[in-house]
C-alpha cells in the first residue's frame, strides 16, 4: 500500500476585527482564507477571526461578526490582515495596536486592506516607510500621518515585510498575490478561478482607469485583440512596437491608448504575462530553464533569471523548487504555451 505524504501544515491567517471595519473586505479576506478549496489543489489555510475579546463586533449594515481568537492567536499568526474602515479615521483598541506592533517585531507578515493602512499608521508602524491606501484618502492619510511615505498611485506595495492595497478590487489582488507569493502561482490562480477574478494584477498598476467613451469602447475592443494575440505568441521577441503595428496604430498613440484602457504600460503589461507564463511552467511541467525562458519569450535563461529577481526577488530555480507540483502536466510540444492553461484561464479582456 502507497503511504501519502504528510500534508503540510495550514497556514495561519489571522483577520483582525474591532468596531468599524469593513464588512465588504471581511468578506473578501473570508472568501480567499476562509473557503477549503483543498479538493481542487488548493493549500490548506486556518483561518481565525481575532478580537481583544469574543464580544461580537458590530459592522454596517447590521452586520455583526463573531470572533473566535483573542490577540494572543496573533503569535501563532502567518499572516495577519487588517480589514478597511466605515470611517478612516477610526481609532483602533490600543490592545490591537500594541499587538500589531509586536507581531511587527517578531517577523510576521501584515497586510491592510484599502483604508486599514490608517490603523497600520496609527500603530506607528507606517512611519518613514511607503503606503498606499484608496486614491480618494490619499490627501487624509498624509495629513494625519505625515510621517507615512504615500504612493500617490499603485494597487498594492510591499516596505518592510508590511503591505498595504488600495481600494476594494485591489484588496482582493493583494490578497491573492499573498496567497502567490506562499504558495505559488497556481494556488492563487486556482482561488481567482473560484471567485471569477483576474488572477494576476500587479501592484504597480494604476488604481483606476480613464472612464470608457464610445471612442474608448471602440479602442478596448482592439486592444483586447491585441492583448490575445501577445499571450498567443509570447514565445516571440514581441515589442511594443509589433504590438502597435497589429493594433495598426503608431507606437506613441498605441502606448497611450493601452494605458488608458488597461492602468499600465504595453512593455510593463508583457513583462507582467511572461512572468506569469515562466511561473506556470516552472510549477507545472520539469522543463529545463532555456527551454521556459524561450517559451516565456525571455530569449534567455539568464535574461529570465534578472526579472525573476528583479520582480519576484527570487531566481527560477529557487521558484520551482518552493512551488514545483509533484506530478507535473506534460506541457504542449508546440512552440507557444497555451494560454488558458498557462495564464490560469484568465482572459486577456478581463485583465
Amino acid at each position: 500500500m502507497a503511504v501519502q505524504a504528510p500534508q503540510p501544515p495550514a497556514h495561519r491567517v489571522a483577520l483582525v476585527a474591532f468596531p468599524g471595519i469593513r464588512a465588504f473586505d471581511v468578506s473578501v479576506i473570508t472568501e480567499v482564507w476562509g473557503t477549503d478549496r483543498t479538493d481542487r489543489g488548493a493549500p490548506s489555510f486556518d483561518l481565525r477571526r481575532v478580537a481583544v475579546d469574543s464580544t461580537p463586533v458590530p459592522m454596517r449594515g447590521g452586520l455583526a461578526l463573531h470572533p473566535d481568537r483573542t490577540l494572543t492567536w496573533l503569535s501563532r499568526a502567518d499572516l495577519i490582515v487588517i480589514p478597511g474602515l466605515d470611517d478612516h479615521l477610526t481609532p483602533a483598541p490600543t490592545p490591537v495596536l500594541d499587538a500589531l506592533r509586536r507581531a511587527h517585531a517578531r517577523g510576521t507578515t501584515l497586510a491592510a486592506l484599502c483604508g486599514g493602512a490608517f490603523t497600520l499608521a496609527q500603530a506607528g508602524l507606517l512611519d518613514g516607510r511607503r503606503a498606499i491606501t484608496h486614491w480618494n484618502l490619499i490627501d487624509l492619510l498624509r495629513t494625519h500621518h505625515p510621517r507615512v511615505n504615500v504612493v500617490p498611485d499603485a494597487l498594492f506595495i510591499e516596505d518592510d515585510n508590511i503591505w498595504t492595497a488600495a481600494g476594494t478590487a485591489a484588496g482582493i489582488d493583494l490578497c491573492l498575490h499573498l496567497v502567490r507569493r506562499a504558495h505559488g502561482a497556481e494556488a492563487a490562480a486556482t482561488i481567482a478561478r473560484s471567485m471569477v477574478t483576474a488572477p494576476f494584477r500587479t501592484g504597480t498598476q494604476a488604481q483606476f482607469i480613464e472612464h470608457p467613451t464610445p471612442r474608448a469602447d471602440r479602442d478596448a475592443d482592439t486592444l483586447a485583440a491585441v492583448r490575445e494575440h501577445a499571450l498567443r505568441h509570447l514565445h516571440e521577441p514581441l515589442t511594443v512596437a509589433d504590438l502597435a503595428a497589429y493594433a495598426g496604430m503608431s507606437p506613441r498613440s498605441f502606448a497611450r491608448h493601452f494605458t488608458a484602457a488597461t492602468g499600465t504600460t504595453p512593455l510593463r503589461w508583457l513583462l507582467d504575462q511572461r512572468i506569469a507564463t515562466a511561473q506556470k511552467l516552472l510549477e507545472r511541467t520539469d522543463l529545463p530553464m532555456p527551454e521556459i525562458a524561450r517559451r516565456a519569450g525571455f530569449g534567455s535563461e539568464v535574461t529570465m533569471r534578472q526579472h525573476f529577481a528583479s520582480r519576484l526577488a527570487t531566481s527560477p530555480r529557487a521558484y520551482r523548487a518552493a512551488f514545483s507540483i509533484p506530478t507535473p502536466t506534460p506541457a504542449s510540444d508546440t512552440g507557444a504555451p497555451d494560454s488558458a492553461s498557462v495564464t490560469g484561464g484568465s482572459s486577456p479582456i478581463a485583465r
